[in-house]
Formats: C-alpha cells, structure tokens, sequence
C-alpha cells in the first residue's frame, strides 16, 4: 500500500521561504517518478515540479529559478524548496507519485504567503 505524506506547509511572507517534504512508504521508491502538483481556491490542479529516478528535474515556468525539487532515496522522500514566495504561490501542494504505474497522491499541506 503506497502512502505520501506531506509536511512543511505553511504561512509565510512574501520573499520568504519553506521547504515541503513527502515521505513515501512502501519499497522500490528509487524507481519513481515523483512530483508536486498544487490547487490554488478556484483554480484546477498544475504541475510544479518533477523529478525521475535518474534525478532529471522539471518545473513549471512560473517557479523556474525559485523553487528546487530533490530527493533522497535513502528516506524515501521528495522534497520542494521554495524561495522568493510570492502571494500567489498561496495553494494546496500535493505530492504525486508518478511513472512507472498508477498515480499516488498524497492527502495536501497548505501554503499560503501574505503580510
């Protein structure tokens, strides 16, 4: 039974930072594609960040240079470091588990980025 559990949300300033973190369970995690996803109120769900078993890495352009996906397979974990938040960051951030196989999502932590 795969499981993602995120952790690291929260409220923050603009121009400040978090790092989100999502801890898998069950094994093979070094073979998946893993990712973050978020859900602005009204918005459809977008893609942020991917990164694959080799360690390539995607973003979408509206975090290209602010934020870092990692990984660590020794802990099972997924990781998105954000900096430079701005108010409209401000969503739901889900990790995924992708490719190979069905998608996993994980339950969401609040972000939210306001003075």
């Amino acid at each position: 039974q795969v499981q993602l559990v995120e952790s690291g949300g929260g409220l923050v300033q603009p121009g400040g930072s978090l790092r989100l973190s999502c801890v898998r369970s069950g094994g093979f995690f070094r073979i998946y594609t893993m990712g973050w996803y978020r859900q602005a109120p009204g918005n459809q769900r977008e893609l942020v960040a991917t990164i694959t078993s080799g360690g390539s890495t995607d973003y979408a352009d509206s975090v290209k240079g602010r934020f870092t996906i990692s990984r660590d397979n020794a802990r099972n974990t997924v990781y998105l470091q954000m900096n430079s938040l701005k108010p409209e960051d401000t969503a739901v951030y889900y990790c995924t588990q992708g490719a190979p196989g069905p998608h996993y999502w994980g339950q969401g932590t609040q972000v939210t980025v306001s003075s």
